[in-house]
């Protein structure tokens, strides 16, 4: 069965059709420069809410708990998915709007870890999933509803506007982040100032409600009720039988994966690279990205209508290929233009720790307790914190390890010898004497060096990845179940495998790399997620372009 006034029509769109999607794509702005502000400002919430373990931990825990709203998005997906196939499209946008808003107005209020302790870093993941939760219920919600409304043979071109609004949500978050901490100084801003975004989000969330306000149920949604063909327990139906629990293991194992890590990479773990390992100034390096979205986002609708012409599947495979060949290119090139004295540095005189393996241990402390004292854990600590990125060289016969930088060696110590700190204090300033003659730069990138318009172009092909592989994606997900069960059925693998391999990709990344001190190393998980997404879609994906969605 066809959907009436939709299905075939390829004409331009009317205004009440142009409606529906901004309506839907605005209130989905809001929903995502929420879940946003988290990863954009982890460095002030690691000082707010984690102060009480090591600064490196910290950074880690904060990123948890960007990743700690993806863990409750697969449980928002089946609650609101529910809902949303019982009660209707509309009710259930208005509920996730307000739990999302409410929660986010708490964050900013939270007390420090100085003035509530561990209370502190509790609430602020506590609130962050009900966020998750909230999000799980919404943005497949949005585009559904658009889906339901689009001709056939613009079906994700429609739904490109809808996916646009994930970057769209970002630069809301910075536009509103970046000129709170220029006029707020520093300082300030890492004081207090951090919470204003979350605060500020509270009109946000009335004009949000206001629009989800005005919106009508789908028309198929309406058909499909008035023709008694709703499912009565959409959950045990997606999940119980075998022919829709396939086709959700195909999207969560194949589909998805892919998607979320080629997304995520490019949105933001490439900003994390850019402060933490690069050094470039945190205002810089957003500005670069703000220019590099919004260049890129108008690709999500030509991608979507391409996937329109020529099918699902080649389209959202490409960018898995395209992102698995160039990913760690594009990172070593963007080492060159926005730190070119570390990448000459590194080219030269690369650093290499030469130590017996015994001796060495994985370095995460997370309650701040452990002890660090053997010779590897002492050096390799010290290169670590310098940013840098080294070598483990294996030696069972070497007794006390020692950092080579290029030729020059500089032996370490034993943290627990009787004289550690003499010795400590000998071994930073000869390797700092040692680095700083190699050419390595020991402080922030310098501002005069950073090549803005080549930094730019690199993010936003890296960008592009995403936004080839985001619309036909999620078009394909969509067009795999029928509209009796299409909201719980479509957002739960969507949601399950954002969550567990794009929201833990920069904690999965950073660890990676502290575990191998490799800058590039946490790169090898996105890639590789990539390169199983595209092999397993090829083999097991089947193409759903033309697609009837009002099948029963």
């Amino acid at each position: 069965m066809a959907t009436a006034g939709v299905v075939g029509r390829s004409a331009g769109m009317t205004s009440k059709e142009k409606r529906v999607i901004l309506a839907a794509s605005l209130g989905t702005v809001f929903e995502f420069y929420d879940f946003f502000l988290i990863g954009l400002l982890a460095g002030e919430i690691a000082k707010a809410f984690f102060s009480g373990v090591n600064p490196t931990a910290a950074f880690i825990f904060t990123l948890l708990g960007f990743a700690a709203g993806f863990m409750l998005r697969p449980f928002g997906a089946i609650v609101f998915g529910r809902l949303g196939d019982l009660v209707g499209r509309k009710y259930t946008f208005l509920v996730t709007i307000v739990l999302m808003g409410v929660s986010t107005f708490l964050i900013g209020l939270i007390p420090t870890y100085a003035t509530l302790g561990l209370a502190a870093p509790v609430a602020f993941v506590v609130l962050r999933m009900t966020q998750g939760l909230a999000l799980g219920g919404e943005f497949g919600g949005a585009i559904i509803y658009v889906a339901e409304h689009a001709p056939t043979d613009r079906r994700a071109a429609w739904n490109g506007y809808v996916v646009l609004t994930a970057a769209a949500g970002f630069l809301l978050a910075v536009g509103i982040i970046i000129p709170l901490r220029l006029g707020l100084g520093s300082e300030t801003f890492t004081a207090w100032g951090w919470r204003l975004p979350f605060l500020i989000s509270v009109v946000l969330l009335a004009v949000s409600v206001w629009i989800r306000l005005m919106l009508d149920e789908t028309p198929e949604f309406k058909r499909m009720k008035a023709e008694g063909r709703g499912s009565k327990a959409p959950v045990s139906e997606t999940f119980g039988q075998w022919r829709n629990l396939r086709l959700i293991l195909i999207a969560a194992l194949c589909i998805i994966p892919g998607q979320a890590v080629v997304w995520y990479t490019g949105q933001f773990y490439s900003l994390f690279f850019l402060t933490k390992v690069l050094k470039v100034e945190n205002l810089t390096a957003n500005t670069l990205l703000i220019v590099a979205t919004t260049l890129s986002a108008p690709l999500y609708v030509v991608f979507g209508a391409l996937s329109d012409r020529i099918g699902r599947k080649p389209v959202f495979i490409a960018g898995f290929v395209c992102a698995a060949l160039f990913t760690l290119p594009i990172f070593k090139a963007m080492t060159h233009y926005a730190n070119p004295a570390l990448a000459t540095a590194q080219a030269s005189a690369p650093i290499t720790v030469v130590t017996d393996p015994a001796q060495c241990a994985l370095q995460f402390n997370p309650v701040g307790t452990a002890k660090f004292t053997s010779s590897c854990d002492v050096v390799t600590d010290a290169v670590a914190r310098l940013g840098l990125s080294y070598e483990r060289v294996d030696s069972a016969s070497a007794g006390i390890a020692a950092v080579k930088v290029g030729t020059v060696e500089v032996p370490g110590y034993a943290g627990d010898a009787p004289d550690a700190g003499a010795q400590k204090a000998r071994f930073e300033g000869a390797l700092k004497a040692a680095l700083t003659a190699a050419g390595y730069p020991l402080g922030d990138a310098d501002p005069n060096a950073v090549n803005g318009p080549m930094i730019v172009l690199l993010l936003f092909v890296l960008l592009s990845f995403g936004t080839m592989t985001f619309s036909a994606s999620t078009t394909a997900l969509l067009e795999m179940f029928p509209s009796r069960i299409r909201y719980t059925a479509m957002s739960f693998p969507y949601h399950l495998s954002s969550a567990w391999f794009g929201g833990f990709l920069p904690a999965t990344a950073f660890t990676i790399v502290a575990a191998t001190g490799n800058t590039y190393a946490g790169l090898y998980y996105p890639i590789g997620i990539a390169i199983l997404s595209a092999i397993l879609s090829l083999l097991l994906a089947r193409e759903t372009r033309g697609t009837d969605i009002a099948r029963t």
